[in-house]
């Protein structure tokens, strides 16, 4: 058996010993300077070689069998494993969708460095860092914290309790046990399909709406129909028809800010739309995803009850894309299946993430924060519109209101197209494609106003037309 010959490393004074020898170590074995096969020598002995503690060299044996590059075997000893080139470089097939709206859309998901114009949450400067580590800070230092159990199957109760007083805010009074959380938004929508929706069901859609959702529906064997949406709303008379001739069991919307025309339903719309579903019996899951940066307050559907309205939000657009954490208000019957639902099929949420939004919640931080969120998406919503007015497009969407910018873009240019040259220099659009069936989709684009109110994105953009 060959034995490895460990060389003197010279320690750098302000490095971890540990780290030290661990990418001492990693250069010797890659290099080939230990072989493959190789036996280490014992701790004690490899301990007194470099002159540090016996838990010093178990702590960098430790991290160097986590990187692949050290095995152990019981009653042995440690031997070098020096992974095969093929195993370090090649990558093999890219086995993901190669059309432009699949590169889309996970161009818009990754943090390359690229502009990112077209996606759907905050920019992380615009996010309240400081009071999101001091809760997590807080949350880590409560005694509440309970990492050896799985927490609540409806989610964690103080947190439940801070949401049923932000629902009674926008008009939703709903008892505790009717709040549900969820992993995220996604997650919400795809159990209460699960619930309401069985395979050759009629469902409902605004077109345009979020991409994930026809996906969603067809894994779920159902029938689309959709319904255009503008800056203005929806043809109430269109959508009795279409309720009257394929009888849909669920219409899916967002009931204030619509994404992506900004567009929230006023309280006759809302009135119209509640009496219609009555009357056809058709259930109504309103998503409300980014009611918390609304500027002005219009009424939610869930504010009439939850009888025949499911009401969906989170964080993930306001707070952190990254802590997932997402609620829905449900009806009492609903709100039962939903708990089983969620426990079957592994659901059961991060209490971890739950009590630092929680924190927030109570703290006060969260509000502030919306409030500075509302101020600033203002502001870059003007400035916005005024270099896309610039540019030859013309805005499709309330000025100032949320997130979004939809835009037309100027005549024979498709969005697509566009996207398409946008990757090839690192600005990530989002084509109306991606966000409407409808035939005139391909003249669109989506504008996030956070993303976009920057000079770069103006510059890039402007030679994007150009070429």
């Amino acid at each position: 058996m060959q034995r490895a010959v460990i060389a003197a490393i010279e320690f750098q004074p302000g490095v971890p010993l540990v780290q030290q020898i661990v990418d001492q170590l990693t250069v010797a074995i890659n290099q080939g300077g230990l072989p493959n096969g190789a036996k280490l020598p014992p701790i004690r002995e490899l301990s007194e070689l470099m002159n540090v503690g016996k838990s010093t060299v178990v702590d960098a044996l430790d991290r160097l069998r986590a990187k692949g590059l050290v095995v152990s075997r019981q009653g042995s000893g440690h031997y070098i494993h020096r992974p095969s080139n093929q195993s370090q470089h090649a990558t093999g097939p890219d086995l993901q969708p190669q059309d432009t709206l699949s590169r889309v859309r996970r161009a818009l998901l990754l943090d390359n460095g690229a502009l990112r114009p077209g996606c759907g949450f905050l920019p992380a400067s615009w996010l309240p860092a400081d009071e999101l580590l001091k809760a997590v800070r807080s949350t880590l230092r409560a005694t509440a914290l309970r990492m050896g159990e799985y927490g609540e199957v409806g989610g964690y109760l103080p947190l439940r309790e801070a949401l049923r007083v932000k629902l009674s805010t926008v008009g939703i009074e709903v008892p505790l046990e009717q709040i549900i959380t969820t992993a995220n938004t996604v997650q919400a929508i795809d159990l209460l399909m699960r619930l309401l929706i069985k395979p050759g069901d009629t469902v409902l859609l605004d077109d345009p709406c979020y991409f994930n959702m026809h996906t969603n529906l067809a894994l779920h064997g159902a029938k689309v129909i959709t319904i255009a949406r503008d800056c203005d709303g929806l043809d109430l008379e269109a959508f009795e028809q279409l309720l009257i001739a394929h009888r849909p069991v669920l219409y899916m919307t967002n009931s204030t800010l619509h994404n992506p025309t900004g567009h929230s339903f006023s309280a006759a719309q809302v009135y119209r739309l509640l009496e219609l579903s009555h009357r056809y019996g058709v259930h109504i899951l309103e998503d409300d995803l980014y009611g918390d940066i609304q500027q002005r307050r219009t009424p939610r559907l869930a504010a009439s009850g939850l009888d025949n309205v499911s009401y969906v939000s989170g964080f993930s657009k306001t707070l952190t894309a990254n802590s997932r954490v997402s609620y829905t208000a449900l009806s009492p019957q609903l709100a039962a299946r939903m708990i089983t639902l969620k426990l079957a099929c592994g659901g059961v949420t991060s209490e971890l993430a739950e009590q630092i939004t929680c924190t927030m919640l109570s703290n006060g931080s969260y509000a502030k924060h919306t409030r500075r969120t509302v101020d600033r998406l203002y502001e870059s919503s003007s400035r916005v519109a005024r270099w896309l007015i610039e540019a030859g497009c013309s805005v499709s969407s309330i000025p100032g209101e949320g997130l979004f910018i939809w835009t037309r873009l100027p005549e024979g240019l498709h969005a697509e197209t566009l996207a398409s040259k946008g990757l090839e220099h690192d600005l990530v659009l989002a084509p109306g494609t991606l966000l409407s069936k409808a035939a005139d989709a391909r003249s669109f684009l989506r504008f996030n106003v956070a993303h976009s109110d920057s000079l770069q994105v103006r510059e890039q953009f402007f030679r994007l037309l150009d070429r």
